[in-house]
């Protein structure tokens, strides 16, 4: 008697809890759109980080600085020429982009302002937020400068780092677009 009641109430809660699943929730029409555009924005998020991992995948892209930074604490410089870039195709980098140099202070600011098709070493990364990309060149110098592209796949935004065996790495924050 007791196992058939157990059983019996069991039965019950399951039958509740199927119905109480299968119901769908009634919405207000102010909540059905905001629930529509919360959707739409997710696919618009999702869409874009598929176009981002396209273009790194590509190795067509072309990073677009807007600040600069020599490490560990240097000063952080605001970069507004729209001159200065990185573009990666083919095999290619056209480097346009200003760079700290010295052994000691006081560092002087030149340009690094190269196309080097002898790309070393190019890897290409998958992260959790995005892409690593790496390669090295010696910029026609007697020393290599490795490039390192951290790739922000949701945001679009990256940082570039470029270290040399001499100077202090310069580091660089801005964004990744497709190359035409």
């Amino acid at each position: 008697m007791k196992k058939t009641a157990i059983f019996v109430a069991g039965l019950l809660l399951c039958a509740g809890a199927v119905t109480v699943i299968g119901q769908k929730k009634v919405l207000s029409p102010k909540q059905e759109q905001r629930e529509v555009r919360e959707q739409r924005r997710a696919e618009r998020i999702a869409n874009y980080e598929k176009t981002m991992d396209s273009i790194v995948l590509s190795r067509n892209f072309q990073f677009n600085p807007q600040t600069m930074q020599q490490q560990p604490a240097g000063p952080m410089r605001q970069i507004m020429n729209p001159t200065f870039n990185v573009g990666i195709w083919d095999g290619t980098a056209d480097i346009c982009l200003p760079y700290i140099k010295g052994y000691v202070p006081p560092y002087y600011t030149t340009v690094l302002n190269y196309t080097v098709s002898n790309l070393q070493g190019y890897t290409t990364e998958q992260t959790h937020e995005g892409w690593m990309v790496t390669f090295s060149t010696s910029l026609f110098s007697a020393s290599n400068y490795t490039f390192t592209f951290e790739i922000f796949s949701r945001t679009g935004g990256a940082n570039l780092t470029i270290t040399n065996p001499w100077y202090n790495a310069v580091q660089y924050s801005g964004s990744i677009s497709q190359l035409y």
